[in-house]
Formats: structure tokens, C-alpha cells, sequence
């Protein structure tokens, strides 16, 4: 399987160097990225998580809430959009067969609408707690806007699964290979999850928003911006099971022997160590 990595629109949250820890004002706006994957199987291009989409940046204020337009100003451009990055390496949007999200909030679900002919793959908790809109942040964060066509979504129980790299009931999706597991990662939201990608012989892990900054990673002194310390706060369901799951990714980065390379949704060094590129610049077709 090939392995593309999209940065499908860049936020620049208040706080500057508070949040993203490399922005040298505090006054200036910070860049954190959303960290995307299009995967090319034999069963059709999967997409891993979509990104802000096209009517995102052409009705911004339809589609997501003022809070957070003021709060992280999303970088709208086009071409950072993953069905228009997904036409730049050839193909078309029906060549989308599936998407597996990590979760619903707005920053990884806003291209939903680009793809309307693939199954759509995620933990029925976080679709029922996406819908049930139960609280002022929910509404704020869940944008049932973006993902008005849900016939084709397939969601999968808590219950079922395989233990992997000592995370419990990691499961295979319905029509897709063993190669990618949806890895169950709650806190952040109650069903949000990471992804899992083997390709080349090892594994990757898209751990979505279990963590925001690389530096929670560190295995000896781990911390994270107080901009972006205050933000998880602020949008997590579950601290108990977030810090946890922050934990067991921690000694799963460390352990070199498991060959696996555990990366988060929303750091631009990351991205850019993985795709190779910065992380303002579409993806480049490469030569088949």
C-alpha cells in the first residue's frame, strides 16, 4: 500500500507561541496542521480522517461555529482541501471508496460532503454522541452541517476487537484490509480513535487528537504548550482515559522493536518529517 500524507488546512489559533511552541510572538497566530492520510489499496483509496472540505471554505460561517472560526481562523485554501490534493495525484473523488475517521469535530470531518459515494468507517459511540448535540461545546464542536448524507456510514461497537501493542479491541473494518485497524483511543471525545496503517513493514499510527504537541511524546520529560495544554482541557470527555492513552503512546513510541510510528493530527513538525514537504504545500504527484 502507498501512503500519502495531507495537510487539509491549516489552523492558526490565538496564542501564537503558546499553542504551537515555534510562532516567535505570543501575539501572532500559531499553525497547527490537520494531518491526513490517503491510502491507495486494492480495494479503492482510503482516506483517513477528510480534513476541513470544500464548502468549509466557500461557507465558512454556514457550516462551522463562531467560536471557533474566532478561536483557530482556519488557513481556507482550496488546494489544501483533500479532494482537491486527491485530483493533484490523478484521481477523482469517487476513486475514494472509504474513510475511517478518528472522530467528528469539525477540523477532521468538514470534508465528508466531498465524497459522497464512500463508506464511511467509525465507533458508533462518537457517532451517537456527535448526534445527541447534549451540550453547549458539543454544538460548538459536532457540525451535523458537514455530514449531512449518512447512509453509507458503517459504525463498529466497542465491544469487538483485538488487543494490539496493548491497546484493547482494535478492530478491522468491513471491506477494507487487515492493514488498517481502527485502534480505539477514548478521552478526547468518547469514541474517538487512532488509526493504524501497515505499509512497508511496519506500522503507522494516526493518533488523531490523543495527543496535539510531539513533545508529549518524550518518554523521559514529556509536556506540551500551555496554550494547547488548556485546549485538550477544554475539549476533553474523559481525562482519566485521555492521559492513559497519552501514556501507552508514549512507551509504544519508545519501544523500537514494535516498529511503529505513533504521529498526532495537529503538529506541523510531525507532518512535515513525514511528508516530506511543508506543511502549506499540496501534495505533489509522484511518478507511478
Amino acid at each position: 500500500m502507498r501512503v500519502h500524507h495531507l495537510n487539509c488546512i491549516s489552523t492558526c489559533p490565538l496564542g501564537g507561541r503558546l499553542m504551537d511552541g515555534r510562532t516567535r510572538s505570543l501575539l501572532a497566530r500559531g499553525a497547527l496542521v490537520c494531518h491526513c492520510l490517503l491510502i491507495e489499496t486494492d480495494a479503492g483509496l482510503v482516506l483517513v480522517d477528510t480534513g476541513f472540505g470544500l464548502n468549509d471554505v466557500h461557507h465558512p460561517r454556514d457550516r462551522l461555529s463562531g467560536f471557533f472560526l474566532a478561536l483557530v481562523k482556519p488557513a481556507f485554501r482550496e488546494e489544501m482541501t483533500a479532494i482537491r490534493q486527491i485530483e493533484r495525484l490523478g484521481f477523482y473523488a469517487s476513486d475514494v471508496r472509504h474513510i475511517v475517521m478518528s472522530h467528528l469535530d469539525f477540523d477532521h470531518a468538514g470534508g465528508l460532503d466531498d465524497f459522497p459515494q464512500a463508506r464511511v468507517h467509525l465507533l458508533q459511540r462518537e457517532r451517537d454522541d456527535a448526534q445527541a448535540q447534549r451540550s453547549w461545546m458539543d454544538r460548538q464542536r459536532f457540525r451535523p452541517q458537514q455530514w449531512r448524507n449518512r447512509a453509507l456510514w458503517r459504525t463498529y461497537g466497542a465491544e469487538r476487537g483485538e488487543d494490539w501493542f496493548g491497546f484493547e479491541r482494535a478492530q478491522a473494518l468491513d471491506g477494507l484490509p487487515d492493514d488498517i485497524l481502527l485502534v480505539p483511543l477514548p478521552g478526547h471525545t468518547h469514541g474517538h480513535c487512532g488509526i493504524a496503517v501497515r505499509a512497508q513493514g511496519r506500522w503507522l499510527l494516526l493518533a488523531a487528537d490523543a495527543y496535539f504537541h510531539e513533545r508529549e511524546m518524550d518518554p523521559v520529560a514529556p509536556c506540551c504548550t500551555p496554550g494547547l495544554r488548556f485546549y485538550q482541557w477544554m475539549l476533553e470527555k474523559d481525562r482519566t482515559a485521555r492521559l492513559a492513552n497519552q501514556a501507552r503512546l508514549r512507551q509504544l513510541a519508545a519501544n523500537r522493536e514494535a516498529r511503529v510510528r505513533v504521529f498526532c493530527s495537529h503538529d506541523a513538525a510531525e507532518f512535515q518529517r513525514l511528508a516530506g514537504r511543508p506543511a502549506g504545500v499540496p501534495v505533489q504527484a509522484l511518478r507511478r
